[in-house]
């Protein structure tokens, strides 16, 4: 009886498969097992991964669509080749015209390494699309089986309604972070797997979910860019399944070890022993309650780091060598530049900084700070009902709140917002400059005022991006502030009544509604 217990509970067990390390050619595609959990394919044609089998579960696609760069590259020339020193590894090579794409396996890793090598434009954008099967993976969508429930088209072909009034778009992020700076991944977990794609340092970059289950590493975009295109090499970055938890700390763009990807032969690869460093004592005179960022910048990297709270030290690691264009951030606010030179093995150390160009160092007679940081606007069209109204309204100087002044104005929806403000004798004496900085612009959306019966003459656009921004989600562009100087003339000379400051968005160019030019405010003042 033990016996035959014994027999039916080894026949009914499920049975164990043992991975092997290795590829195969089935005709179509490189057939790639890590040993481990995970097989993937990687056509022969194209280079589209076209299945991902994570314990015996098959996670790609929806709508015969595939995991690739961009769209897909089309027909491409594809090989693989192994590696065992300094790593045992299988290295797919897809060439399409002046682009490279790897995709690389290391063996009893559950892990795809990716890296993009983009010489030229004719590739439009530069982005790598994880294609995942729907009903999976949970959905962050503000209402249930939103896809299901669309009602209407609200902009282009990219932003829909639904019954509620609600919106959504694969451009909107749906999270709380904003800036590359800000996350090292994005995914999704069921509890038991999770799939994450570990985002590249972005060095060579400029500046959502989507109807089905997508991932997206955005290398670059044409859509709210800041920065020229970057050519060059992109990566690793980092399609990494687990089970369950969230992906491996060290695989994050600061920390990993990178070494074994030196003698790859990889277009473009910087080894580690080839960069340099910058290391900065600190920077002097950093306002309470704001995060100091250090950049480096030029036509080829970026990079940046973080200035620890107190005296503001701050290191940037693995630096390709060459002369940059260093920025100190007071949020997203530049408030110093200058220039630094890095070179290959070795740092280069920079005294303690002084920001020159921090618009709070001005003793404002009153200055409006908006909370441009409130995320809302990045989660839905600024016509969904979810969102305040934006509609002009009066703001009092000392009795409004602040929260209340619109973080955006557009041409043709809420133009014309009035400000009033009362100003001493001594006040009133002399010529006064207002000030109206703004963090991105829509079709050369600019502002212009009026004080009383004064009238500003018309200012000039600022240098923004081309595409959409302000109803894709972003209020993220090139920083400028508008400057007006007042004749003392302009103001009232009874101290009692209110002056009316009148704030008109300007434009020959854009459309109607919100695609009106517009601009996103982060600050108005007057000293």
């Amino acid at each position: 009886m033990y016996l035959l217990s014994l027999f039916l509970a080894l026949a009914l067990r499920p049975l164990l498969v043992f991975a092997t390390w290795g590829y195969t050619d089935d005709g179509s595609n490189y057939v790639i097992d890590v040993g481990s959990k995970l097989v993937f394919k990687v056509s022969k044609t194209n280079g589209d991964i076209n299945s991902i089998v994570y314990r015996g579960t098959e996670y790609q696609g929806y709508s015969g669509k595939n995991s690739h760069i961009q769209s897909g590259l089309g027909r491409s020339t594809v090989t693989i080749a192994s590696h065992t020193s300094p790593a045992n590894l299988l290295m797919v090579t897809i060439t399409y015209g002046t682009l490279v794409h790897y995709i690389v396996a290391r063996s009893g890793q559950n892990d795809i390494y990716l890296l993009t090598n983009k010489g030229d434009a004719s590739v439009a954008a530069l982005r790598f699309i994880l294609r995942l099967k729907p009903n999976i993976f949970p959905h962050d969508l503000s209402t249930p089986d939103f896809y299901d429930n669309v009602g209407a088209t609200v902009e282009a072909s990219d932003v829909v309604r639904n019954s509620n009034g609600y919106t959504k778009s694969k451009h909107y992020q749906g999270s709380n972070y904003g800036r590359v700076m800000d996350f090292d991944y994005v995914g999704k977990t069921t509890g038991k797997v999770g799939v994450w794609l570990i985002r590249s340092n972005h060095e060579k970059a400029s500046g959502g979910p989507n109807v089905a289950e997508d991932l997206y590493e955005i290398l670059f975009y044409s859509m709210c860019h800041t920065d020229p295109e970057r050519w060059g090499l992109h990566g690793p970055y980092v399609l990494s399944f687990t089970d369950g938890d969230t992906p491996k700390k060290e695989l994050f763009a600061r920390n990993p070890n990178w070494s074994w990807f030196d003698t790859l032969g990889i277009k473009g690869w910087v080894a580690d022993s080839a960069r340099g460093y910058v290391a900065g004592i600190g920077i002097a005179n950093m306002k309470s309650g704001h995060t100091y960022t250090v950049a480096l910048s030029n036509a080829d990297y970026q990079y940046w780091g973080v200035a620890a709270s107190g005296r503001g030290a701050y290191t940037i690691k693995r630096v390709v060598p060459g002369t940059y264009k260093l920025t100190v951030y007071k949020g997203e606010y530049g408030v110093y530049t200058t220039s630094v030179s890095v070179n290959a093995g070795s740092a280069t150390a920079l005294h303690t900084i002084t920001p020159d160009s921090d618009p709070s160092d001005v003793a404002a007679i009153w200055r409006i700070v908006h909370s441009i940081n409130n995320p809302q606007p990045t989660y839905m069209h600024p016509s969904d009902p979810r969102l305040s109204s934006w509609g002009p309204e009066d703001f009092t100087v000392g009795k409004t709140a602040i929260s209340s002044f619109p973080g955006y104005m557009w041409k043709d929806v809420n133009n014309d917002h009035l400000v009033y403000f009362k100003l001493t004798a001594g006040q009133i004496a002399s010529a006064k400059t207002i000030r109206i900085g703004i963090t991105e612009a829509y079709a050369n959306g600019r502002p212009t005022i009026a004080v009383n019966g004064w009238t500003s003459p018309l200012p000039s656009a600022s240098t923004q991006g081309s595409t959409r921004s302000l109803t894709v989600g972003t209020y993220r562009g090139n920083n400028h502030i508008y400057s007006f100087t007042v004749p003392a003339s302009a103001f009232l000379t009874d101290v009692t009544q209110w002056n009316i400051l009148k704030i008109t968005i300007i434009s020959g160019s854009g459309n109607t509604g919100y695609l009106s030019a517009g601009i996103s405010i982060d600050c108005v003042d007057l000293y």
